[in-house]
């Protein structure tokens, strides 16, 4: 069976950048309003300079003072850019200010022209961010859940460091005893058949997910269910080498999508956003591989599509200039199909 499904809106913190009438001020309401209109949580995305948007931690800071009972999270975080201590205490700090509603997605980076800059300005090797962002979890995992580290690695090396001098009454902690972090993979598989390779890369992300996460976050192919299927069967294997459930984790998607009057108004729409807001990615990628456009009940079929293969949570993220309008239509035509079919 299903597990229930919740809805959550990626509120694009790089739109007030691109979009004429749509500024901060704008965001932060919309993520009120997304509240307000029975959503379960509110995302922002991150990127250093090669899709320049307002900075996701700090965005987050001021969200969870402007919403009181949404789970607030990254989709995604590139936490391989960042030093995990720092990373640790600023979302140690997330957690408290919000009364414990934070969700960790991060990522390691997507092989892009510019997030290979990226790296190539902050002095890290884009080859082996694997290696740096599977290091940066184990410390912040650890640091979570006892306020210190003696982690040593290829890439990060601490002794005794702590959140905690002497003088404290405890380290400094999440409020939450473990604040959620759903590992984002998208290996994209290309084909009817993996190759060795993307085989040997699958079941690496899948074992970090298993033994570093509590999630598993994911955009994968839209027009490729069978895709997700197949990672959702490297992650079970994955679970039980390691002795684990994989029934106890989360499978969440981040579906980038349009709602319109017909598919071809949408299409239309979508084209236009995706353009602006990813212009490499668009180029590479098969506009209808992102996410469904349509009418609500296209939308409404794609997510039970999706749903019935494992994903428990979906966040959305509307290709549109008019965001609003987006959110509120989803609220009014797509959710209370899922509502009056007792699924969430």
């Amino acid at each position: 069976m299903p597990k229930p499904l919740q809805f959550g809106v990626n509120l694009n913190n790089r739109e007030p950048l691109i979009a004429p009438d749509y500024d901060l001020q704008a965001l932060l309401e919309l993520s009120e309003r997304v509240e307000d209109l029975g959503f379960d949580s509110v995302w922002v995305g991150d990127s250093l300079f090669s899709k320049p948007r307002y900075e996701p931690m700090t965005l987050l800071a001021a969200i969870s003072q402007r919403t009181q009972k949404v789970r607030l999270g990254t989709a995604c975080l590139v936490t391989s850019m960042r030093n995990p201590l720092y990373t640790a205490l600023e979302w140690a700090t997330l957690d408290a200010i919000s009364g414990g509603r934070m969700i960790l997605g991060p990522c390691m980076g997507n092989p892009e022209e510019g997030v290979k800059r990226e790296f190539a300005a902050l002095g890290l090797p884009f080859s082996d961010r694997a290696t740096v962002f599977e290091e940066g979890l184990e410390v912040i995992n650890e640091v979570f859940r006892t306020g210190s580290t003696s982690f040593k690695g290829t890439y990060y090396a601490f002794h005794e460091v702590a959140f905690h001098s002497g003088t404290e009454m405890a380290p400094l902690a999440p409020q939450q005893s473990s604040p959620p972090i759903w590992i984002v993979s998208n290996p994209r598989l290309v084909g009817d058949k993996p190759t060795e390779k993307m085989r040997a890369i699958m079941e690496r992300a899948c074992d970090r997910i298993i033994r570093l996460g509590d999630g598993w976050m994911t955009c994968c192919r839209a027009q490729h269910p069978e895709e997700l299927t197949e990672q959702i069967g490297y992650l079970t294997k994955a679970a039980a080498r390691r002795g684990r459930d994989f029934d106890d984790y989360t499978v969440a998607y981040q579906v980038t999508m349009n709602i319109g009057e017909s598919a071809d108004e949408a299409r239309s729409a979508f084209g236009d956003y995706i353009s602006k807001y990813y212009p490499e990615l668009s180029r590479a990628m098969d506009l209808s591989n992102w996410g469904p456009v349509g009418t609500p009940g296209d939308i409404a079929a794609w997510l039970r599509e999706f749903h019935g293969r494992g994903v428990s949570h979906f966040i959305c993220r509307f290709g549109a200039i008019d965001q609003f309008g987006q959110v509120q239509r989803f609220a009014d035509e797509v959710l209370p199909a899922f509502q009056t079919q007792e699924v969430r």
